[in-house]
């Protein structure tokens, strides 16, 4: 899998074959290793050139290796080989150099790459880090801070920006392997000691253990629990204290502890839950891979608040022509002003010109007839989005996809509205929604293939990682969200403080435990769906009978608060106490802790000792029996496709894998023990009652989650 030429009479020119991204397999590391020494061995060959086919270098080791006992050529000795050779080799650098593909880079004695190409050491974002001498050369060749923020975050740097850093040599507008050629015809036969990177001494820095010191204190707090960017910082320590030799070895046994850890499995199954998600399938069977997108030139937003205003900017982003929509005149000036500056920040991030006139605003929605996808964005009430697609019907084009971004009401009831159902569909954004990855796309049960195709490739122009989802209350992220938030509630009557439940969920990995979310969101927001649904009284009825609702345990306390005012960060007060309206910094709140006092004393509770281990069991387990249900209901296709909803949109921590993931980490057994524990102390809750396929699947064995869909078929089948 790497082909061996000899170009310009004495340049032996190796390409990597195995396409889509030339990975590192076994057999491409043989077809190196073979290569290097048919070029070392032929006394024609003056020089070397390393290339991968079809404009890509390389985008490292293959995953798919992971789980199996590795074969073929071990990567550090042919490394090794690469850079001790008495003949200059020089890599040629075109679409991806990443991970091990920049390994094998740097063990070359020269790199030249494409303006275009885009360099990195991912390895953390899987759980592990540089094991192929990443971590020892790297710091070697740009110093000690440049290779900890390049490593301890995985992130990719554009060709310009590794010449700046010194990791290439020489970058290129033209062909990259020409260029590369010449180059090595042009160093032939000079010294290449000092070439060979692992020879070099870590560049000095002034007070090495302070930053040491300093970057592990940021790691391990933007890290919320994850050990490998931890094991990157102590790899790199290695390589600036340490010999070259001992610094590999440092940097085998961090990999060895890594590689088997748990924390690797989630991340890595998370990277391929990932793509996945892509090959969605329907009930009907209507697969992705035979359903053909319609394509999209012209798209709309109906409405613009703080939604709509993110979907313009994320579609206009991709090039697409927009038509914004808002029929009231100041908020129609607010948004195009707050549009434009998001189009000329995000313009500025990336390097290119901001899309302004991408973008053409109106009042009138006659402005979306010859659009081809329009997505409604306005106030979340069923009555007012009904209105906009009985419009819409009357105004767009035939065949125009009508797609609405409700995040919880019933997009069948839409579609009936029109006289094209099957051309409905939900495109749910998080907000802000040109920044957050995720993107439901919703179907209803007359949606057609191919509108959920063409949203699902909208979703996927835009960056997002797109999920199609079945049609209910909440869909798949918002329905599992409620039992969480509803737990975290009822632990606060029992004698939890918001303190304890945020500190347990935030040392597990939230980025936000579930009250200071609460505030950041608005607290009126929940009232609000609390409210349509009935569910808020009014008076101070004290005692059991004041906390059920409908039949099942409910805790007022939310709506105790918003009548006080208290809706969080927007007015300074909430869940927690801010120094004025807007700030963001949650403080102890003496108020909230007396009134809960006063709360549990009304209604003759007795608070109690709670530890974060209950507080973790209650909130997670009860999302992750949602999510069981969820399955069984057949709204979400497979544990894939929750868990990349929760990894991608609600802070679920990557290096747990999400809440099924992790659910099949902990052990079905275990949860289903826990959750009849719980539902004996609760019986008035419903949701602790656990799914009759978590029942199921512990019942047949407990099979891993790869095995869940085929133990879902069967199982269903026996019904």
């Amino acid at each position: 899998m790497a082909e061996y030429n000899r170009v310009s009479e004495c340049v032996g020119l190796i390409t990597l074959r195995n396409p889509p991204v030339n990975a590192l397999s076994a057999a491409v590391r043989q077809g190196i290793v073979d290569t290097v020494q048919r070029a070392l061995s032929d006394p024609n060959v003056k020089s070397v050139v390393i290339c991968g086919q079809n404009g890509i270098f390389c985008g490292g080791a293959d995953i798919k290796e992971f789980g199996s006992n590795m074969t073929g050529p071990p990567l550090i000795p042919m490394i090794h080989a690469i850079e001790s050779a008495n003949k200059p080799v020089v890599a040629a650098i075109e679409g991806s150099a990443l991970g091990g593909g920049l390994e094998l880079a740097l063990g070359c004695h020269y790199r030249i790459a494409h303006s275009k190409a885009r360099l990195g050491l991912p390895e953390v974002s899987l759980g592990l880090l540089p094991a192929a001498g990443g971590s020892q050369r790297l710091p070697r060749l740009i110093g000690v801070p440049a290779a900890l923020n390049l490593i301890t975050t995985g992130r990719h740097v554009t060709a310009a920006e590794a010449l700046q850093l010194g990791i290439v040599d020489q970058v290129t507008d033209h062909n990259t392997v020409a260029a590369a050629v010449k180059f090595a015809l042009s160093v032939a036969g000079r010294s290449l000691d000092p070439r060979r990177i692992s020879t070099h001494p870590c560049p000095q820095q002034p007070d090495l253990d302070a930053l040491f010191e300093e970057v592990m204190q940021k790691v391990r707090q933007s890290a919320r629990g994850a050990i490998a960017p931890i094991a990157c910082v102590q790899a790199v320590r290695a390589a600036a204290t340490l010999p070259y030799a001992q610094g590999m070895e440092r940097e085998r046994e961090l990999m060895a502890t890594l590689f088997t850890s748990g924390q690797a499995r989630a991340l890595q199954y998370c990277f391929f839950a990932e793509r996945a998600v892509g090959r969605w399938r329907m009930p009907s069977g209507a697969r992705w891979d035979t359903s053909k997108p319609r394509p999209v030139h012209k798209a709309a937003v109906i409405g613009l608040g703080t939604m709509g205003r993110g979907i313009t900017v994320a579609l206009a982003q991709t090039g697409l022509s927009v038509i914004a929509v808002e029929t009231q005149e100041k908020q129609l000036m607010e948004a195009k002003q707050a549009i434009s500056g998001m189009l000329e920040r995000g313009a500025k991030r990336r390097g290119v010109a901001p899309a302004l006139d991408g973008v053409i605003y109106s009042q009138n929605i006659q402005a979306v007839a010859d659009v081809d996808l329009v997505i409604e964005a306005v106030f979340e009430d069923i009555a007012l989005k009904t209105k906009v697609f009985q419009q819409l019907s009357a105004v767009c084009k035939p065949g125009t996809l009508l797609c609405t971004n409700t995040s919880a009401l019933d997009v069948d009831q839409l579609a009936s509205e029109t006289p094209n159902p099957e051309l409905v569909v939900g495109m749910h954004f998080f907000a802000p929604a040109h920044v957050m990855k995720l993107l439901e796309v919703v179907y209803g049960p007359r949606s057609s293939p191919q509108a959920v195709a063409t949203a699902m490739q909208l979703g996927k122009k835009m960056g997002k990682a797109s999920v199609a989802v079945g049609n209910c209350r909440g869909f798949v992220g918002n329905r599992m969200l409620k039992p969480y938030i509803e737990e975290a509630f009822f632990l606060l009557e029992e004698g939890a403080t918001p303190e304890l439940v945020d500190q347990a969920l935030e040392e597990f990995g939230f980025p936000m435990g579930v009250f200071r979310m609460s505030d950041l969101s608005g607290l009126d927001v929940g009232w609000r769906v609390r409210k349509g649904d009935g569910l808020v009284e009014p008076g101070t009825a004290s005692g059991r009978s004041a906390r059920i609702r409908q039949g099942r345990r409910y805790s007022p306390l939310g709506d105790l608060l918003c009548e006080e005012g208290h809706f969080g960060q927007k007015t300074g007060r909430g869940w927690y106490q801010y120094d004025k309206p807007g700030s963001r910094v949650a403080r102890f709140d003496p108020w909230l802790h007396s009134f809960l006092g006063a709360y549990r004393a009304q209604h003759g509770l007795v608070a109690r000792r709670i530890d974060h281990q209950e507080v973790l069991e209650r909130c997670l387990y009860a999302l992750i029996n949602e999510g069981f249900h969820i399955l069984d209901d057949g709204i979400a296709a497979g544990p894939e496709d929750i868990d990349v909803i929760y990894v991608s949109g609600y802070g679920w921590p990557r290096h747990r894998g999400g809440p099924m993931f992790y659910a099949n980490m902990v052990g079905l057994a275990k949860v289903l023990e826990r959750l009849e524990h719980y539902q004996q102390l609760h019986p008035e809750v419903p949701h602790l009652q656990p799914s009759s396929l978590l029942r199921r699947l512990v019942a047949s064995g407990s099979p891993p989650i790869h095995k869940w869909g085929e133990a879902i078929k069967k199982l269903h089948s026996q019904l």
